[in-house]
């Protein structure tokens, strides 16, 4: 599932697309992803409404648009899911087999293809009030996370996916965190001393802003010829163009030496998740 940089990645493509375009119509081919709107409420909504720009929230886009008959700024609340990918394709373009949602802008269509459809693309936007703290706020700072953490006796690994201890991570930079701290992923969260928390606290920050940059120099492909493209995870695939590098320290890399002191990476699982570890550089 694409977590905070690679939604943010997305987001910045999508607001240079999107910001100032009117939607024409709408067409809802898969119910599921409207959660609690109903199609004929967001085709109302959004016809003859324009974009005016896509930030994002966690792992969240939010898609902020003008009404054409109100002068009153409304959002709609897009997340990928595991399969979902956003992106313009061509009017004349055949439409995908799994579109979910197409907007009509003119020449051409903003299309929401998710092959599970465990996506969202819905005028709720409910879910954003349990969110936490985003990592590179003023408000999340190191003591904000020892207060979130000093009450839960989960591992520290699973408490990092909840999304109201801190916002946008996920599965793959909750165990890259982890290693640049030197914290062991199975230490109960509230046993962290105030320099592993200070630690962990920076970690976050890095793991992520480097992880944004990088993928905002690779070129994505959202028309995709290639079926791995709207993953902008890190990694070495066959198919994967020469922008891409392995960036990952832990994550993905069970079996194989740990760039630090060469042990073998190990791979255990939490909270239904996989987690990868040193168990030399991380006790």
């Amino acid at each position: 599932m694409p977590e905070l940089p690679e939604v943010e990645v997305l987001v910045r493509q999508l607001d240079h697309l999107l910001r100032g375009r009117k939607v024409r119509t709408v067409k809802v081919r898969r119910r599921r992803v409207l959660g609690k709107t109903s199609p004929k409420k967001l085709a109302v909504a959004l016809r003859e409404a324009t974009f005016t720009g896509v930030t994002r929230r966690g792992k969240f886009l939010l898609f902020n648009f003008l009404p054409a008959k109100t002068r009153t700024l409304s959002v709609l609340l897009g997340h990928l899911g595991m399969t979902g990918r956003m992106y313009l394709s061509p009017q004349d373009a055949p439409l995908p087999k799994h579109a979910a949602v197409v907007l009509d802008l003119g020449p051409e269509n903003f299309i929401f293809e998710d092959t599970r459809y465990f996506g969202k693309f819905t005028l709720d936007t409910t879910p954003l009030a349990r969110l936490g703290p985003e990592p590179f706020d003023k408000t999340f700072t190191s003591k904000k996370l020892a207060e979130r953490l000093r009450n839960s006796s989960q591992p520290i690994k699973t408490k990092l996916l909840d999304q109201s201890v801190v916002a946008g991570i996920g599965n793959i930079y909750a165990s890259e965190a982890l290693f640049r701290a030197g914290v062991s992923p199975v230490t109960p969260a509230r046993q962290l001393t105030p320099k592993q928390i200070k630690r962990l606290w920076t970690a976050i920050r890095q793991v992520l802003s480097q992880a944004i940059r990088f993928g905002s120099t690779v070129p994505l492909n959202y028309g995709g010829d290639n079926s791995k493209d709207n993953l902008f995870y890190f990694g070495t695939a066959a198919e994967a163009s020469d922008f891409y590098e392995e960036r990952l320290r832990v994550y993905d890399r069970e079996g194989r030496p740990c760039s630090k002191c060469g042990t073998a990476i190990q791979r255990i699982f939490q909270a239904g998740r996989s987690t990868f570890f040193c168990v030399r550089c991380q006790n």
